[in-house]
């Protein structure tokens, strides 16, 4: 049982049951974080390869690392649905279930004969979260992408970077995360409040450029008043203006300089003892180039940690740039549970704390697909003979 279910905790999703027919990252921490929250998770894999995040990069004993911190507190079925009777199983299961997630391309679940009309006549209550790339409707609705692409034609990608350079990349994936593990949840969550209210379910229909392309808060708002956006790093929060931005320390590590309020930049300066840098809060041009180059030297002047000893401080929005083994240890995290470990393994902690549940303890990711497939069946009356001849028909 997921310890998140312990009446202790007081789980608000306890008793709600998802299948999870997702892989890779978008997916299956979409259905992570639900079941940090009480919610069971089955994960559903196929009989061949399953989710191939198992093996994807550096492996952590018998999966990856990858794999293990987005599929904690999870079982995983083993299951067919190219066949018919694994289809009929996976009906079965879904008679007992609240939530069903899938991430193949648009018409995949309606060509399995699974389709929210199929799922919705056989429980009305089910909701089905379907997660692409593009959406289920529109020209791009079939091709196929990543977050490179999805983010690219939100007009995201264009303003990452910095001026006069390329746009850049990172490796937190905002179309992946904000779109298709973010949004889904959100999207499941406001569709089973629904179905709990009225017994109806809904079909969801999340696209991860749509996700992205929806908080370009800055960049539209460049686009109403002016016609078109900045050039990247030319706008207020991307190196537009010296009061925001990254500055590099003698020792080659760098300090996020937050200062966007004049009194955080007046208290900035203060501790600099730079009072002539103090009208060049909001400088833009020739002027905020003085201010930004006047910056930079006074920062390559010391190493991260002497300014992280000043500024600690000074509460004026300026602090480290941290590498990630750094922030694992970094007290702040700690003490907000954002560091946990499960089967012997690093990971976050759930990122939403909740009045009246504290953090419990989570279990591992599944080892192998279909490590509960006896159990979840056992569930369903079938016995041990069926379950052996469905076995070897490759059902399951």
């Amino acid at each position: 049982m997921n310890p998140a279910h312990s009446p202790a905790t007081h789980a608000p999703l306890a008793g709600v049951r998802i299948l999870d027919l997702t892989r890779l990252l978008p997916g299956p921490l979409a259905t992570q974080h639900l079941s940090d929250y009480g919610a069971e998770v089955i994960k559903v894999e196929d009989t061949g390869a399953g989710d191939y995040a198992r093996t994807m990069g550096a492996m952590g004993g018998e999966t990856s690392f990858f794999y293990q911190v987005v599929n904690r507190n999870k079982r995983s079925l083993r299951l067919d649905l190219k066949q018919a009777e694994g289809r009929a199983l996976f009906l079965r299961l879904v008679d007992e279930a609240d939530v069903v997630v899938e991430g193949f391309r648009p018409g995949v679940m309606e060509r399995l004969g699974l389709g929210y009309a199929v799922l919705a006549e056989r429980k009305p209550a089910i909701v089905l979260c379907s997660i692409s790339g593009y959406g289920q409707t529109g020209p791009y609705a079939e091709r196929a992408g990543h977050d490179i692409n999805y983010i690219g034609y939100a007009g995201v990608l264009d303003q990452i970077g910095v001026a006069g350079g390329p746009p850049a990349l990172s490796n937190l994936q905002i179309g992946d995360l904000l779109g298709g593990t973010m949004a889904a949840a959100m999207g499941i969550m406001v569709a089973l409040f629904d179905a709990r209210q009225r017994g109806q379910g809904r079909h969801v229909d999340v696209s991860m450029t749509d996700a992205a392309f929806a908080h370009a808060i800055f960049p539209l708002a460049e686009v109403l008043a002016n016609g078109r956006v900045r050039p990247r790093g030319e706008d207020l929060l991307d190196g537009g203006v010296p009061c925001y931005g990254v500055y590099e320390t003698a020792d080659g590590r760098h300090m996020a300089v937050g200062a966007l309020e004049e009194k955080f930049w007046h208290m900035l300066c203060d501790a600099l003892e730079r009072p002539d840098l103090k009208p060049g809060h909001l400088a833009v041009g020739e002027d905020g180039k003085r201010v930004r180059d006047a910056l930079a030297a006074i920062f390559r002047s010391r190493s991260q940690q002497a300014w992280v000893a000043l500024f600690d401080g000074v509460d004026c929005c300026v602090t480290p740039v941290l590498r990630l083994e750094e922030s694992l240890e970094n007290a702040q995290l700690r003490a907000r549970g954002m560091v946990m470990e499960v089967g012997g393994v690093r990971q976050f902690g759930p990122p939403v704390r909740l009045g009246g549940m504290p953090p419990g303890t989570a279990s591992p990711a599944p080892a192998r697909a279909g490590a509960d497939t006896d159990e979840i069946l056992a569930g369903l009356g079938l016995g041990a003979d069926e379950r052996a001849r469905l076995r070897a028909a490759g059902v399951i």
